[in-house]
């Protein structure tokens, strides 16, 4: 189980063709901060059929996409 699995969940329950969330929303979420190693457990999210896109650090966003 990953430390991020509330977040995965939340991502495939929106249905969305694409969205973005704050780090602030993101770790309301998953009720962890987001941190360096999200970039290892980022790849987990194509199991709920989404993709992470663009990482913002200046605007503290990440942008998700659905898996066609």
């Amino acid at each position: 189980m990953s430390k991020y699995n509330a977040l995965w969940e939340y991502v495939q329950k929106s249905e969305k063709e694409s969205f973005q969330l704050t780090f602030e929303e993101i770790q309301e979420i998953a009720g962890i901060p987001i941190d360096h190693s999200f970039l290892k457990y980022k790849k987990e999210l194509t199991d709920y059929g989404y993709q992470v896109g663009k990482i913002s650090m200046k605007e503290q966003t990440v942008r998700f996409h659905k898996v066609d």
